[in-house]
């Protein structure tokens, strides 16, 4: 959430910020300030009240000395109605308050003045590729045709079990979704220094607005009801990436700055219902409703969150060229950045049987947005509350690495290659026919 004492300050330069992502946040500005103004002016009243009150009790005392009771009856009623108007200015304020929270919570983060501006994906820019195209001796499968083959995947048994947009994975196909996953959790934990974590896949509502997913994006979420208690709908929620979860493990505490960076690693499964998004229902693993991720998040002092930016992206770059697979790393711009990120670089991992890049990782700062919203802070050496820069970033996620790996791998006879660090995990060195 943004900082209303820099809204309040800063309004053009937030404005401005606001208006380059292109959404038309920058049109609720005028309505924060106004409440924000209306708030202090009703603030003000109340604490000249309270004076006042003070003042005629004290009166008072020194009337009923005097056995001046007629007068002191007087400033009795008076010191009442004062009592009723500021009982009635803190209901008011309440109302205002929780309102000024309302509009604050969904404006998105400011963009970082290194996010190139831009309205869509096509404005990214390609900061690196790594590696090169796989190429072929034959016509590349799809993973769909790699999948019924091999009997990687079932997706007709998937959607008669919960519909369109859910796999179920068969055979070597469940074994390398299961090594992919061991393969990612031990190289974040042993090689780039995180702590491993299994959080709740069912979470609260806190959960949800601390990382910004709600109450913007509540229609694409999957709530969850306790048996027949239709009261409890609404209260939880299938969480729609570890993110939610881990990012609040902290939520409402203050920590030593030495306890500082902390760097946790977290597999779940994800829930997105994303309603109206293209292209779920169709055939594949490209879009689906329910996928597996790694997640890496990072609370950090805000004088390093670029820094641990930098790194987060390096480790996950590392998944993919351990794995052998060709891909692009892109600065989001302005237009195309989540509600609540400052800066974001994706990996797009090139998919020979699709002819594309798929979006493997996102990685993102997003400073002291989320830290504001959950209440999470340290103390500094100075003795100083200060919110942290929180970071995430996918470690990577899964389907779409699954699809980059089969058809990179896919050989001549059918079979997929298994990359050297992914075989331990699985235990082959190639799935065949």
């Amino acid at each position: 959430m943004l900082d209303v004492k820099m809204v309040r300050e800063q309004p053009d330069r937030v404005r401005e910020r606001l208006a380059s992502r292109g959404a038309g946040d920058e049109a609720r500005l005028d309505d924060v300030l106004a409440l924000d103004e209306e708030r202090r002016a009703a603030l003000a009243e109340v604490e000249s009240l309270k004076a006042e009150r003070n003042r005629s009790s004290k009166e008072i005392g020194a009337l009923m000395a005097q056995k001046k009771l007629e007068e002191a009856e007087t400033r009795k009623q008076q010191v009442r109605e004062i009592g009723a108007r500021i009982a009635a200015l803190d209901a008011t304020l309440d109302g205002i308050e929780t309102r000024r929270h309302d509009l604050l919570s969904r404006l998105p983060n400011l963009p970082h003045a290194s996010v190139p501006p831009g309205r869509t994906a096509d404005d990214n820019p390609v900061v690196r590729e790594w590696g090169t195209k796989a190429e072929f001796a034959f016509d590349p499968l799809p993973h769909t045709e790699l999948c019924q083959r091999l009997r990687l995947v079932d997706f007709e048994r998937g959607t008669k079990l919960s519909g369109s947009g859910f796999l179920l994975y068969t055979g070597w196909g469940a074994r390398l979704e299961r090594a992919l996953i061991q393969f990612l959790l031990d190289l974040h934990t042993r090689e780039h220094g995180y702590t491993e974590v299994s959080p709740p896949f069912i979470i609260g509502r806190d959960c949800m607005f601390g990382v910004g997913q709600f109450p913007k994006f509540e229609d694409q979420a999957y709530a969850v009801r306790e048996g027949e208690d239709n009261g409890s709908l609404g209260k939880l929620y299938l969480l729609p990436t570890a993110e939610a979860p881990v990012a609040n493990i902290h939520r409402d505490e203050i920590l030593a700055e030495a306890d500082l960076p902390i760097r946790y690693a977290a597999y779940s499964p994800c829930f997105r219902a994303e309603a109206g998004a293209a292209g779920v229902g169709t055939r594949g693993m490209i879009r689906v409703h329910q996928f597996d991720k790694v997640e890496l998040i990072k609370i950090v002092r805000p004088e390093e969150g670029y820094d641990e930016l930098e790194k987060l992206v390096a480790n996950a770059e590392r998944v993919l060229q351990l794995l052998g697979l060709h891909y692009r790393a892109v600065l989001l711009c302005t237009g195309d950045m989540g509600f609540a990120s400052a800066k974001t670089y994706d990996l797009e991992v090139w998919a020979p049987g699709q002819g594309q890049y798929l979006e493997v990782s996102s990685c993102s700062n997003c400073e002291d947005f989320q830290a504001r919203r959950m209440a999470l802070r340290y103390k500094n050496s100075e003795g100083r509350n200060v919110l942290p820069h929180i970071l995430n970033g996918s470690g990577t996620a899964l389907a779409r690495l699954f699809v980059a790996l089969i058809e990179t791998h896919q050989q001549a006879d059918g079979s997929i290659r298994i990359p050297e660090p992914l075989q331990p995990f699985l235990g082959t060195d190639v799935i065949r026919p």
